[in-house]
């Protein structure tokens, strides 16, 4: 792979930085007409100089007086090519600034709405701290030849520029020139291609660094608990130190090498001073253009450098275009179709399941999948309230993200109101189903905005009433600062169970006609869970109906009691429909399951009433919210 890469980073290079060119083709034109205008200077100076030297300051000397005059014109001239440059460099900077910023934020931007389009298998095979980095980092790394490009161009057209002055000045020392040049450009080539695998090697392992600091951030809880902290570090630090390694072999190179390249034009300047000496001697050439020659080659010296910094970066550029490509050519998008509910029905929605089958996609793709749900059928007629029981892993979950399409089914069909939901807007399916996962997300933002997430026609009654419905109005009403309330990342500031009921609020207060619960309530006391499926089942829409119908998976006896009908999987199939006591009486692994559940609620409870016994009583004015 690396071999392969040195040979052809260039070529790829090139294509990367010609994609830049035809998506910001004006900013680009700016910022190259302020780099040729700025590098036309430099020529023009260089010449202006000798010629100051030439016929003001060597006249000068041999006078032994200063002709005011032509002293005036040489310093305004050198002042109006000083004007002109800083104009090129002010282009030049502010283009390839402004070019470079755009497509990183329009590339950032891309692929963030592709992690958004891809399915959640995608996302399952794939580290968050990568994914980070794709969007981060390797969008930076894509785009950083930009900076430095509109300069190469334009130092290209000096050299070339130089080189006709060399000739129109004298052959000799356009030889010279003629040696330096590709000679430079040549070593440059042979820094990227010694670059390209060192580059590509530092930009993997910076992913792989974010991805453990991620991991190791949002497994911090688990870290400490488990009493893994030195662990944790040494892992850490050992990729970190790779990283570094990584960066050290990048800086080594580079230290080689630039000293090389700042030499070689320097021992140009010493080859036309000897040359021009000896052409000086045989009459070809004068003072004047001796002094212009050996100028312009100690002011060429820098601009050269802009193609060796492209050159350098080209490496960088393409590791990480390939790291952004991966994602924006990824498949297994999931188009939505044309057809749209009415938004204004106001009945709860009738959720049906036919047939289906889903199996995960490996993480390798040559292995194969493994199937989690089979021959599944069931439906949650409009208006009720379904329980999904059944031991882990029995499909419980998927059932739940394939009814708000997180996942599409690999056979059968799932609708809503008789619409297959391949076949519904994104806007109509997420108006009208809502899922509460079983891990409650909450952003760091006000109670407020966790709530409403911006959604056009959600006002502070309506949240007010969603908390209610939740049973979480009492603890927001008792926040410092209501519902204008910071609740800190992930909602670090809440317990496990005021973060369910945010999210189960959040849910109800888009007014969805199907409401999914994945286990949303586990982190809550049972009575309070209790009350919340109590009030969701007796809310009423329009004309007394009830709200919403409810899909919910339940473990606790009291919560699998209110269902109208309970759907009992194992090994994701649908062993038996029916209700709570009709399945009590008829199916063993069912009444094994739920007394199973139930042993586990009495012990817990007996836990917490023992820590309750043994806890001193808190200070005045404090109290405790028991959610576990």
């Amino acid at each position: 792979m690396a071999t392969r890469t040195s040979r052809d980073v260039l070529a790829r290079g090139l294509v990367v930085l010609g994609k830049a060119i035809r998506e910001q083709p004006r900013i680009f034109a700016v910022a190259v007409s302020g780099s040729v205008l700025f590098g036309l200077m430099v020529i023009g100076s260089a010449y202006v100089v000798g010629g100051v030297v030439g016929d003001v300051v060597l006249p000068a000397i041999e006078r032994g007086s200063v002709e005011v005059g032509a002293l005036a014109l040489a310093a305004a001239t050198l002042f109006g090519i000083s004007v002109l440059r800083v104009v090129g460099i002010f282009g030049r900077r502010l283009g390839a600034g402004y070019m470079q910023y755009r497509l990183q934020a329009a590339y950032r931007r891309r692929v963030t709405r592709r992690y958004l389009d891809l399915p959640l298998s995608w996302h399952h095979r794939n580290a968050t701290g990568t994914l980070l980095s794709n969007a981060n980092s390797d969008v930076e790394a894509a785009w950083y030849p930009i900076a430095p490009l509109p300069f190469a161009v334009g130092t290209l057209v000096m050299l070339v520029g130089a080189v006709g002055a060399l000739f129109v000045t004298d052959w000799a020392l356009a030889l010279v020139g003629l040696a330096v040049f590709p000679a430079l450009f040549a070593l440059n080539v042979v820094y990227s291609r010694r670059m390209a695998p060192r580059q590509a090697r530092a930009q993997l392992l910076r992913a792989e660094v974010s991805g453990i600091a991620h991991e190791s951030f949002d497994g911090a809880l688990v870290v400490k608990t488990m009493g893994r902290e030195a662990q944790e570090t040494d892992r850490f630090a050992g990729h970190a130190r790779e990283l570094r390694d990584a960066l050290v072999a990048v800086g080594r190179l580079r230290g080689v090498f630039d000293p090389m390249l700042e030499t070689l034009p320097s021992l140009g300047t010493l080859a036309v001073l000897v040359v021009g000496t000896i052409r000086l001697r045989q009459g070809a050439i004068s003072v004047a253009e001796l002094v212009s020659v050996a100028f312009l080659f100690t002011v060429l010296a820098f601009p050269v450098r802009a193609i060796g910094w492209v050159l350098a970066e080209l490496p960088r550029s393409v590791a990480g275009w390939d790291r952004v490509r991966r994602v924006l050519d990824a498949t297994g998008e999931m188009p939505y179709g044309e057809r749209v509910l009415d938004p204004a029905d106001p009945r709860p929605a009738t959720l049906a399941f036919s047939d289906v089958h889903f199996a995960y996609e490996p993480a390798e793709a040559h292995l194969p999948g493994t199937e989690v749900l089979g021959e599944v059928t069931f439906t949650v007629p409009a208006g009720r309230t379904v329980a999904l029981v059944g031991p882990t892993g029995s499909g419980k979950s998927t059932i739940a993200s394939l009814a708000v399409r997180l996942v599409d089914p690999h056979a059968g069909s799932v609708s809503v109101d008789g619409v297959d939901v391949r076949d519904l807007t994104a806007a109509s399916l997420a108006s009208t189903a809502a899922l509460v996962a079983q891990v409650p997300f909450v952003f760091d933002d006000t109670v407020r905005a966790n709530i409403t997430l911006d959604r056009p026609g959600i006002g502070d009654e309506d949240v007010w009433a969603a908390l209610r419905l939740a049973e979480a109005d009492g603890f927001v009403a008792a926040l410092p600062e209501g519902l204008d309330t910071r609740v800190g990342e992930r909602g670090t500031s809440l317990s496990g169970g005021q973060r369910q009921r945010l999210t189960l609020a959040r849910a109800l207060a888009g007014r969805p006609r199907l409401l999914v619960l994945d286990d949303a309530t586990s982190a809550v006391d049972p009575r309070v869970e209790a009350a919340i499926l109590a009030g969701l089942r007796s809310s009423t829409g329009a004309a007394g109906a009830p709200a919403a119908s409810i899909l919910v998976v339940a473990y606790r006896r009291a919560t699998i009691a209110l269902a109208d009908e309970v759907v009992y999987l194992e090994q994701g199939r649908v062993i038996a429909r029916g209700t709570h006591t009709e399945l009590l009486a008829t199916v063993p692994g069912y009444a094994d399951l739920v007394t199973a559940y139930e042993q586990a609620e009495v012990e817990q409870a007996e836990q917490r009433t023992y820590a309750d016994e043994v806890t001193p009583p808190l200070a005045s004015g404090l109290e405790i919210e028991v959610d576990r």
